[in-house]
């Protein structure tokens, strides 16, 4: 029996400060806010609760916020309490997520946006099929650490080809 493909809800991101976070993906990406920061506490209501399932009890604090892509992608900000940096923001060989990505037509001018608030520029823009189809993209590094990457096209688009040459 095959199946109808889920659809992509959103993604939580960790990050050291929720309100710059907001700014940032607010401003600079363009996502819409939708819940503003908020502070959710160890304790027993419904979110607090939901809480201690996910990471257990003695989690003491969190501050969170939700925003949208333009297309009704969540992107969920977490600020945890006692949060800290990983010593590489890159181990790509860890299992685990390993990035996201955010499609623009003018990856250009997001790039220069996103290193312009603080952001890195991680390798240069790069086609998938020079000569031959206009897709380009480029890896990325948020002004906290993380990593996505921006595509000119869409995901379908991009890989229709069926193979790298």
């Amino acid at each position: 029996m095959s199946q109808t493909p889920r659809t992509f809800s959103h993604i939580g991101l960790s990050v050291p400060d929720v309100d710059a976070a907001v700014k940032f993906y607010s401003e600079v990406m363009g996502f819409y806010t939708i819940m503003q920061p908020s502070d959710v506490t160890e304790d027993d209501s419904a979110i607090g609760q939901m809480c201690t399932d996910v990471f257990g009890p003695g989690w003491n604090k969190l501050r969170i916020a939700h925003l949208s892509t333009g297309d009704g992608i969540g992107i969920e900000l977490f600020e945890f309490d006692g949060n800290r940096a990983p010593e590489e923001n890159f181990d790509f060989r860890r299992h685990g997520t390993f990035h996201f990505a955010v499609q623009d037509p003018d990856l250009e001018g997001l790039l220069a946006r996103i290193v312009e608030a603080g952001g890195k520029q991680r390798m240069p823009v790069r086609e998938y099929f020079p000569g031959e189809k206009p897709y380009r993209m480029v890896y990325v590094e948020d002004p906290f650490g993380i990593i996505f990457e921006l595509y000119s096209h869409s995901y379908e688009l991009t890989y229709s080809a069926g193979a790298y040459s």
